[in-house]
Formats: C-alpha cells, sequence, structure tokens
C-alpha cells in the first residue's frame, strides 16, 4: 500500500518581513556607512569665544608612518605658515610620530572648523607627495580644549613645547637646554633661558621665519605670564 505523501506547509511571508536587513546597513548586504574605530565624539562642539586661546590635538590615520621626521616636519611647519588668517591663527605647535599638538586662537568656533580643515588639507597635500601615498593622512575628528585662565595656558604651553620630556626623547644629560627640533619652541619668546644657538640645528630653526604667529589675545600674549617664564627641562606630567 502506498504511503501518503506528507503535506508541507507553506508559511506566507510578508512583503516587510522577507525584505527585513539583518545586520549592519540597509536591505543590500554591506550597505549603510562603513563601521569606523571608535574616536572623538561626535557631539556638538561647545561654542568657544575669540578671546580664548585653543589647545588642538590631530590624530593621524593608521598606518601612516612617524611624522617625527626632518623632511615632514618642515613640510609641515611650510603649511603652518601658509594657513594663518585673521581670524586663525597657530601659535604653538609640536608633532608626534602618530599626532599634531597645536595651541591656536580663533574667532569662533565656524573659523576653527575652517582653519583646522585647511591646515589638514595642506599638511596632507604636502606629506602625502612627499611620502608616495594616496588618501586620508588625519583619522578621526580633532579634539580641541578651551584654555580659559593663566595657569591653564601655561600648562598647555608647557605640554606642547615639552612634550618630549613627557615621552623620554629629550636626551636627559641636555634636558636644561635642549628643546624639540620638531616643535615651535625655537620660535618661542617665553623661555626663562637664553635659547643658546649650541648645535647645528638649533642654528639651523633660528636662522629660519617663524612658522607660527605671534599670539594676539591677553591670555596667550601675556596673562600666562604671570605665573612665571617656562624652563627648558620642566616636565609636562599632570600639564592637561
Amino acid at each position: 500500500m502506498a504511503k501518503k505523501r506528507e503535506r508541507i506547509r507553506h508559511i506566507q511571508l510578508s512583503l516587510d518581513a522577507a525584505r527585513r536587513p539583518m545586520g549592519h546597513g540597509g536591505w543590500r548586504p554591506g550597505a549603510g556607512r562603513p563601521r569606523t574605530r571608535q574616536g572623538v565624539s561626535h557631539e556638538a562642539r561647545e561654542p568657544i569665544a575669540g578671546s580664548v586661546p585653543q589647545h588642538v590635538t590631530l590624530r593621524i590615520a593608521d598606518g601612516v608612518t612617524s611624522l617625527r621626521k626632518r623632511k615632514l616636519v618642515k613640510l609641515i611647519r611650510q603649511s603652518i605658515a601658509k594657513a594663518h588668517k585673521p581670524d586663525f591663527r597657530v601659535a604653538h605647535f609640536n608633532v608626534e610620530s602618530n599626532h599634531l599638538h597645536l595651541i591656536i586662537e580663533a574667532e569662533n568656533n565656524e573659523r576653527r572648523a575652517r582653519g583646522i580643515k585647511g591646515l589638514k588639507v595642506r599638511i596632507a597635500r604636502r606629506v602625502n607627495r612627499a611620502l608616495g601615498r594616496r588618501g586620508a593622512l588625519f583619522g578621526d575628528r580633532y579634539h580641541t580644549r578651551a584654555l580659559r585662565t593663566p595657569r591653564e595656558v601655561r600648562n598647555a604651553i608647557r605640554y606642547v613645547l615639552n612634550n618630549a620630556i613627557h615621552h623620554g626623547v629629550a636626551p636627559s644629560e641636555r634636558e636644561h637646554t635642549w628643546i624639540d627640533p620638531y616643535s615651535s619652541a625655537a620660535w618661542f619668546d617665553g623661555w626663562r633661558e637664553q635659547l643658546e644657538p649650541d648645535t647645528w640645528w638649533k642654528q639651523e630653526l633660528l636662522a629660519e621665519p617663524s612658522p607660527v604667529a605671534r599670539p594676539t589675545v591677553w591670555l596667550l600674549s601675556v596673562g600666562w605670564r604671570k605665573h612665571g617664564a617656562l624652563g627648558f627641562d620642566e616636565s609636562p606630567a599632570g600639564a592637561r
């Protein structure tokens, strides 16, 4: 006797259920904005007045070689020198292996954003050409911190210019006369001691025109000095 055929139940899916996306993206596999590594928050930035200097950190994209090379820093100095505008100025900087520290003046948030964008484009164009690479040079959005008191400004200047001491890069036997050649220390007029051209690279830097702008706001030009001039060997630990 032939076996009875088993009935197969067909479940009818609604159109919405059949097309519901699974996972990240839209209906098409791989759709949607690509995931990125966690970085600086995209929350709205706090408005900062033009009279308040700012400490800005620009991160370099993953996989890019260290920027602390003489030829690359020279290109970055050239980019900074070309980036100054009446409403945006870089007063101090330091080039680290995978990020840049800047102390800037900007009329408002919009002018700061435009100034930083223009500076990043200038740096990326020069550095990418020198490295023979393409693509983004900078990573996530930049980080900025308002410096609202003379003490905060002095601490930030110390942190930026003496950052090599913080990271143990400065030669310990010469910390009392050494400055970071990959920063704007050679053009800083707030040192406690006289900056002597006692090395070939100091002589070379001092012979160049300053790539940074002279500060114009009170906190950055005068206010911070009430706490004393800066020493070559001052450690910036705990400055931020």
